[in-house]
């Protein structure tokens, strides 16, 4: 009797303790880090490979590298000893600016990049020409153009834009007639945003798509008459939160279920902007970089949503949004951040479900 319950007892618990020795689930990791206004976008797969998606650059910094350092801050969270494969999305000082530095800390692979830059200007060109082939010189460069792939074990990265050119065959879940288009109005941009790399990433079930900062027109392109790209779980990029891009054909037409706007303290978040994210279809959450002037408390989400604030944090902030400066005329300078730095933290799972979580305060939140 004593050995059939031993017996019985084994038979219970055996499979509670294998089931307790699993393996946690693997994650694709993206660290979604503070460069104040520019962009700097880390993703890590699950058998530790990297991506990291331009590299900040800051005019204001004393130290223009300063951006370097918190891309280094997220790479040592995450693990990462080099960068497999660095995308520049286009020629714009916020992008560019923090290469060189970076390289000096940290190995990288492969650098990849739409092409020359085609907004003449004196410090993209010295760049580009003498800078940048200095660095890709023992590495690998890549030209990428739509429809290439970037490897990125066990996800998927699709290049759906590249150098003003859109993708030709629409991407799962896209295709279908985008109402938005009708009312559709464009804006000014400069020779570079519409060239600027646009990726569809997948990762099992999950979807998402970083815009970077394709302008207006560029989007229609995109996503009219027929969407090239189809609804996605997270929106990245959105131009910082700028009114010369996020029109509602893209927005709308990608319906995603979360946006992530790395917008500035006086970048981006502009009320035009929150309205037509805030009322995309299906939207459940949008998170930012940074409290926007811009916004406002009016336009803007609850603070728990948002990673930075400035250094000379006001005892209270505004409720009405601040229009921004007019275009040639001397502004005082934005509210300065050159403290520590926050970043929002994507990890996502094969079943499509993800978590977001802020690490200024901790809070998260699962999708």
């Amino acid at each position: 009797m004593r050995a059939a319950v031993t017996a019985l007892l084994v038979a219970t618990f055996v499979p509670v303790f294998a089931v307790a020795q699993a393996p946690a689930a693997k994650t694709l990791d993206i660290y979604v880090v503070d460069v104040e206004g520019g962009t700097a976008i880390l993703f890590v797969s699950p058998s530790g490979e990297s991506m990291l998606i331009d590299s900040g650059g800051n005019a204001r910094a004393v130290v223009a590298p300063r951006d370097a350092g918190r891309i280094m801050e997220a790479a040592k969270a995450a693990g990462v000893q080099k960068i497999d494969h660095m995308v520049t999305s286009h020629w714009d000082y916020d992008h560019y600016a923090g290469l060189a530095d970076l390289a000096s800390r940290i190995k990288i692979e492969e650098y990849i990049d739409h092409g020359p830059n085609l907004q003449p200007g004196e410090q993209a060109d010295t760049f580009t020409k003498e800078v940048y082939p200095q660095l890709y010189a023992k590495a690998k460069h890549t030209v990428t153009k739509p429809g290439d792939r970037i490897s990125l074990a066990g996800a998927e990265v699709i290049v759906a834009t590249s150098a003003g050119e859109i993708i030709k065959t629409p991407l799962p879940g896209g295709g279908k007639p985008n109402p938005a288009c009708a009312s559709f109005q464009t804006a000014r941009s400069n020779m570079e945003d519409p060239a600027s790399i646009s990726l569809y990433i997948t990762y099992g079930k999950f979807r998402l798509f970083h815009s970077s900062d394709l302008p207006k027109g560029k989007e229609f392109e995109l996503m009219c008459p027929n969407t090239k790209v189809g609804p996605v779980d997270v929106l990245l990029g959105l131009h910082h939160g700028t009114a010369n891009s996020n029109s509602p054909v893209l927005v709308h037409g990608v319906r995603p279920r979360v946006a992530i706007i790395n917008n500035g303290t006086r970048k981006g978040g502009n009320p035009d902007v929150m309205e037509t994210v805030f009322s995309s279809p299906g939207l459940e959450d949008v998170w930012q970089m940074h409290f926007s002037v811009l916004g406002g408390q009016e336009y803007t989400v609850p603070g728990m949503f948002i990673a930075n604030g400035w250094d000379d944090q006001p005892p209270s902030m505004q409720i009405a949004a601040v229009p921004p400066p007019a275009q040639g005329t001397a502004a005082p300078p934005p509210p300065a951040h050159e403290g520590k730095a926050y970043w929002i933290k994507l990890s996502i799972r094969q079943d499509g479900s993800f978590t977001v979580t802020n690490t200024r305060n901790g809070f998260s939140k699962t999708y």
